[in-house]
């Protein structure tokens, strides 16, 4: 499931099992708020420590230009955004990753409570290209 040579990987995998944990209990349905507070609950009780709804500014070009909520930033390292959707679609990873690069985060986690099973997405910055001239 975790490959040992992504960074973060440990803790990661970590998050993943919270977030297991917490669909196996509730099952999906509800609303994103509700899994927000359990998985809150459950890394917790794991001892990871994190801060929900947490605010960072976005910048264009060095200016401010605005706020955004990750649901959880965890260990000062991983940003982990939640959604409750039957189906994660191309547009919600693009999103995260938009969310790291306005971060200037490595690593990611896109974590789905809406279908039967917990999917989730390991999101990386992607590496920018560069042509040769």
């Amino acid at each position: 499931m975790i490959k040992q040579e992504y960074k973060y990987s440990d803790l990661t995998g970590k998050i993943i099992g919270c977030a297991i944990e917490v669909h196996r209990i509730l099952g999906n349905g509800f609303q994103e708020v509700i899994y927000q507070r359990a998985l809150e609950i459950e890394m917790a009780q794991q001892g990871i420590a994190f801060s929900r709804e947490h605010e960072m500014d976005i910048f264009y070009k060095g200016d401010k230009i605005g706020q955004r909520r990750v649901d959880f930033f965890v260990e000062g390292k991983v940003m982990v955004e939640l959604k409750a959707l039957v189906q994660l679609e191309n547009v919600h990873l693009a999103q995260a990753i938009n969310y790291l690069e306005a971060y200037g985060l490595e690593i990611g986690l896109l974590l789905n409570f809406g279908n039967t099973s917990l999917q989730f997405k390991r999101v990386m910055k992607p590496l920018k290209n560069h042509r040769q001239s």
